[in-house]
């Protein structure tokens, strides 16, 4: 099997991220591949929590304050080259994906050669646990239409974060993580559309999303600000304003 680094990102996700782990532990790929939580600087326990199961083989990469889920992952993406490994696996650090359906996202690339395999909550096979807020609902609807139009090609869950990439394609120098308007929401829908925009075979694959209870807060995402950075990357690629 090739080497794959499995990496929730969080931000003072306690509670959540404790369930995540707990959860991913016992999942049947536990053995098999890698697991790092990246911590976006988090100062509510999360960095103490997560060093509690240090014994279990979880490992942590902490930024020393909050950059940004995007800086999130492209220190994730970078630490991931670094030590060799060949894919790696987004996924959220708030327990809304299940790690029993990381294997969906490696099959297609480990034996068929792709090289993003995007997850999504509306193929045939996948689905919403919990309750999730209208205006997400609204929301992630909208955003594979735009970027569909765009890219002229199918995609049904863009902002889904729960993902698996092969790095190889980050020697490409048109994916360009290193720009600072990527800090933030931006980064995700940016490395899709150029990936795809790109010719890079990808596909996407049923998974399940699951909202925790209202109490335990459903998002850190603000509906207009957090909304309007997920979606500039797409008309700006889109209409040829940024590369």
């Amino acid at each position: 099997m090739a080497r794959v680094l499995v990496c929730p990102i969080a931000y003072n996700e306690n509670v959540k991220l404790e369930s995540a782990i707990k959860r991913f532990s016992t999942c049947s790929l536990s053995r098999s591949v890698d697991y790092v939580v990246m911590d976006d600087g988090s100062n509510d326990g999360t960095t103490e929590m997560i060093r509690s199961f240090t014994d279990k083989g979880v490992r942590t990469i902490k930024h020393p304050e909050s950059r940004g889920v995007g800086a999130a992952i492209r220190t994730a993406i970078g630490y991931a080259r670094e030590n060799g490994y060949e894919i790696i696996v987004i996924m959220a650090g708030n327990d809304k994906d299940d790690p029993e359906q990381i294997d969906r996202l490696l099959r297609p690339i480990i034996n068929d050669g792709y090289d993003l395999v995007q997850g999504s909550r509306y193929l045939e096979g996948g689905g919403i646990g919990g309750d999730m807020p209208l205006y997400r609902k609204v929301a992630t609807r909208i955003h594979p239409m735009l970027m569909s139009f765009f890219l002229k090609k199918k995609v049904t869950d863009s902002t889904n974060g729960f993902r698996a990439i092969r790095l190889d394609i980050f020697n490409d120098s048109r994916i360009n993580l290193d720009q600072d308007w990527l800090n933030r929401y931006e980064l995700e829908p940016y490395i899709l559309f150029q990936a795809i925009r790109c010719g890079y075979r990808f596909c996407e694959v049923p998974v399940t999303k699951i909202y925790p209870l209202k109490k335990l807060g459903y998002t850190k995402m603000k509906p207009v600000i957090g909304w309007w950075s997920i979606l500039r990357p797409v008309f700006l690629l889109g209409l040829g304003m940024r590369k």
